[in-house]
């Protein structure tokens, strides 16, 4: 890419390379090369191939070198999938990021296990039958101090060590290696590490996986999305609040949840959740307060707007707030605020006016009015 960069800023008068297929192996991608090169009058020269292509036999040379080189790419991808689809039925260990509960035996291409981390891999399958909810296994361990596998990458980066989320729980929970078997193309083989949970409690942890699933309809929820939705943030932790809904026959509650709490349990914040139409309702009064306050200047922090075109465009907007349908209004809030917080410890809300946005619709008042 930079090469083509500098190709396009007529930096590069010749593209040298060794072999042909030193540039690519895709004879498509070649010659679509090869057109950007005579389109910008560039020359390209392999040092041990000699052909021209000006001549039709030059490129028929050159098309043969390709196809050739193509065909070698194809075969070497093809062997290495063979060889390692052979290693992963032999129940090898072909690499990766390590899982709680084993340690990579490099010589031997094998997991080890961790005896420390395996005491607690089999403690979170017992909690998890017992208590039958991710989250409150997530909770239990983080109350514990437990953490996640740690781990230090080729670039010498920690990573990993971390306190638990319920998808944690869930990645442990399938996966089929702690039984001492692992997964190829969709078939189970016998691993060459031992196992740190019986088959028993790992078929009893996916009987509970499978009656705890929820089956989703993906427009329905589309549907029901908040006014506040990507705009609400949590105050306590300043995690994103996201909308969902409960409902109980006939009746629908709609409320905000703090995506942090919901991770790693409402303990560890104290925005549990908040009713979606009283924090709508209130939003929208402020704005009302504001529209109509004399003294709403102050509220600007850039000043980039002037009084009288902050009152036109909150007023415009909040004139038809009531005839506008629900995706329009969250339309508006998307155009006049910048963020919201909710305070759950002294239930309050605060707001954030997004002015470049304010000060665009001021210019194009009409034209918004109609989109929105």
């Amino acid at each position: 890419q930079k090469l083509l960069s500098d190709i396009k800023d007529s930096r590069i008068d010749c593209v040298v390379v060794y072999k042909v297929d030193r540039l690519s192996r895709s004879l498509l991608d070649f010659t679509k090369l090869l057109e950007f090169f005579d389109k910008c009058n560039v020359a390209f020269v392999s040092v041990t191939q000699a052909f021209n292509t000006n001549t039709s036999m030059g490129r028929l040379t050159l098309n043969i070198l390709l196809s050739f080189a193509q065909f070698e790419r194809e075969i070497i991808s093809e062997r290495t999938r063979d060889k390692m689809g052979a290693a992963r039925k032999k129940g090898r260990w072909l690499g990766g990021q390590p899982i709680l509960g084993y340690d990579i035996d490099k010589e031997n291409h094998k997991l080890i296990i961790n005896e420390k981390e395996a005491k607690l891999v089999c403690e979170i399958f017992n909690l998890y039958i017992k208590e039958r909810s991710l989250l409150s296994v997530a909770m239990i361990l983080n109350e514990k101090g437990c953490k996640t596998k740690r781990y230090v990458t080729r670039s010498g980066k920690v990573s990993g060590d971390v306190k638990f989320k319920n998808t944690h729980i869930q990645h442990i929970i399938r996966n089929i290696l702690y039984t001492g078997k692992v997964r190829y193309n969709g078939e189970i083989y016998q691993g060459m590490h031992e196992p740190i949970v019986t088959g028993d409690i790992f078929k009893q942890a996916q009987e509970v996986l499978a009656n705890n699933r929820v089956k989703r309809n993906v427009a329905k929820n589309v549907k029901n999305i908040g006014l506040l939705s990507h705009i609400l943030r949590c105050n306590a932790c300043n995690s994103a609040m996201l909308h969902t809904y409960t409902s109980k026959g006939k009746y629908k509650y709609r409320y905000y949840v703090c995506t942090n709490g919901q991770k790693y349990g409402h303990k560890s914040c104290p925005n549990c959740s908040i009713n979606a139409q009283q924090i709508e309702d209130a939003v929208i009064d402020c704005l009302k307060k504001i529209a109509s306050d004399p003294d709403s200047h102050k509220q600007i922090k850039d000043k980039i707007l002037t009084q009288k075109e902050f009152e036109e465009v909150l007023s415009s907007i909040l004139s038809i707030w009531d005839t506008l349908f629900v995706y329009q209004k969250r339309r508006a809030l998307e155009l006049l605020l910048e963020e919201v917080k909710y305070d759950a410890q002294n239930n309050k809300v605060s707001i954030t006016l997004n002015e470049k946005r304010i000060k665009f619709l001021c210019s194009h008042i009409e034209e918004i009015k109609h989109e929105i």
